[in-house]
C-alpha cells in the first residue's frame, strides 16, 4: 500500500551520517536519535546528538520518556549501544515505526501506508520494528528483539 508521500533529501542525508560513523568523528557530534514526521512529506522532526543526551545517562530511557508520546506517530532511527552475551559491544541502528493504539485512526493509517517509503530509505538497517503501544518498548522486551543482550546502553537488562 502506497501513500503517495515522499521521503524528504534531508532523510536520507541523515541516515547516510549515522549509516556510516567515521572514526574522525568526535563522539559528542555523532548523531544518537533521529524522530521523522510527515509534513507533507516525511521530514526530519528532531535529530539528537551525543552531546545533547550527555546529561541523561541512559539514551535509551531518554527514548522512552520524551519521544514517545500517546497521540503522536513518528518515525525513529536509534543508534543503539549495547553488550551481548558473548562480551561483544555492538552499535546497531534500530529503526521503529511508532503508531500508538490511542493516536488518531487518520494518523495512524497514514505512518502505516508511509512506512514502505521509509523502510525503503533505511535499506539496511538489521532491526526494523513496528510499536504500538508502551508496553512493547519495555527494556527487556525491546532486548530480545536484538538478540541475546546484557547491557542496553550500558545499563544491565
Amino acid at each position: 500500500m502506497s501513500s503517495g508521500i515522499h521521503v524528504a533529501e534531508e532523510v536520507k542525508d541523515i541516515f547516510n551520517k549515522m549509516k556510516v560513523v567515521k572514526s574522525e568523528t568526535a563522539d559528542k557530534d555523532r548523531i544518537r536519535l533521529v524522530t521523522f514526521t510527515i509534513a507533507g512529506d516525511i521530514v526530519v522532526e528532531k535529530c539528537y546528538l551525543q552531546s545533547d543526551l550527555e546529561d541523561n545517562c541512559d539514551v535509551f530511557k531518554f527514548l522512552q520518556a520524551n519521544l514517545l508520546t500517546k497521540t503522536e506517530c513518528r518515525y525513529i532511527l536509534y543508534d543503539c549501544h549495547f553488550e551481548t552475551k558473548e562480551s561483544s559491544k555492538k552499535e546497531e541502528l534500530v529503526y521503529m515505526m511508532w503508531a500508538p493504539d490511542t493516536a488518531q485512526i487518520k494518523l495512524r493509517m497514514s505512518y502505516a501506508a508511509s512506512n514502505r517509503a521509509m523502510e525503503r530509505v533505511v535499506d539496511g538497517v538489521k532491526h526494523k520494528l513496528q510499536i504500538n503501544d508502551l508496553t512493547y518498548i519495555e527494556r527487556l522486551d525491546f532486548t530480545k528483539r536484538l538478540g541475546d543482550v546484557l547491557k542496553l546502553e550500558g545499563h544491565d537488562v
